[in-house]
């Protein structure tokens, strides 16, 4: 076997690479740990705990439950009262869909420290794995009002509000993201979308507003850019529309016709954003004409 060929400070090297880097690598650090590190583990010194973190969650992925009973066996003995090992033993029981022991355990781990992050996101998990939407949402609601600087979980929870179709308190979260991140052309776009879903005249002006910074910020944002050419077109064949906004409407759409058109390649050919654009010159042209 290849793996059998392989030195154990070689392995050791390797996994602490995989650890510094955030790489699972899953599948290759259980054969690894059966093959080769599990007959050296008395030499890791007090890296070795640390591997066998890394080796338990990676046999939890594999769903090898004998590996990971082994890791969390042997972590226990020596730290029996850790609350980072009760936070293993829970991911052990969501693997096994014994929720309400991981989510007694998480409770417990909460109450002993309640600046503790992790064991609050993983009831969200549990809770969203389990197709209970609305408790999830408390949850991390409760979660960011202790800490309100995480732009993820503000992510997580509009994208909750969304499949509930809450939108305005989805546009809320996306709200506070762009507190954070004024300059982040995702977040812009995303509450663009979430505005331009709304509908109504009001919203989709908010909206092309928001898709046309997001795409000034980053002018290969290909949604952003889509998103401002329909936008301008429902707005200028909008009644509500004055006609000054009407032209504006025109030139942001042939802008991002253009930009489009640059980013596809195809000035030679009609492209979807070019027949939207002339569909959009007989509607200006058939309102002309009214007037």
């Amino acid at each position: 076997m290849e793996n059998q060929s392989k030195h154990w400070e070689d392995v050791r090297d390797l996994f602490r690479n995989w650890r510094e880097e955030n790489c699972r690598q899953s599948e290759d650090v259980v054969d690894l740990w059966k093959e080769v590190l599990v007959n050296h583990f008395s030499k890791l010194g007090d890296e070795g705990w640390l591997v066998l973190e890394q080796v338990f969650i990676a046999a939890l992925d594999c769903h090898n439950m004998e590996v990971a009973n082994f890791c969390l066996s042997k972590l226990n003995q020596e730290f029996p009262d850790s609350m980072r090992v009760k936070r293993l033993k829970a991911m052990k029981y969501e693997a096994l869909e014994r929720y309400e022991d991981a989510l007694d355990i998480l409770e417990l781990i909460i109450k002993k420290d309640e600046t503790n992050a992790a064991p609050r996101k993983r009831k969200v998990t549990i809770y969203k794995s389990r197709g209970m939407i609305i408790e999830a949402i408390k949850e991390l609601t409760d979660y960011l009002k202790i800490f309100m600087a995480d732009q993820e979980a503000w992510m997580e929870l509009s994208d909750l509000y969304i499949s509930q179709q809450e939108w305005n308190k989805a546009a809320f979260c996306v709200e506070e993201l762009m507190l954070h991140s004024p300059f982040n052309h995702l977040y812009l776009q995303r509450y663009a979308e979430i505005k331009y879903t709304q509908g109504g005249y009001e919203n989709l002006e908010v909206a092309r507003s928001y898709y046309a910074q997001a795409a000034k910020l980053n002018p290969n944002n290909v949604r952003a850019l889509y998103g401002l050419l329909l936008t301008s077109v429902h707005m200028a064949s909008n009644s509500k529309c004055p006609s000054q906004k009407k032209k504006e409407s025109i030139k942001l759409s042939e802008w991002a016709t253009n930009q489009l058109s640059q980013l596809q390649g195809s000035n030679d050919s009609k492209s979807f954003s070019s027949q939207i654009l002339e569909g959009m010159g007989n509607l200006q042209i058939g309102n002309d004409a009214k007037n």
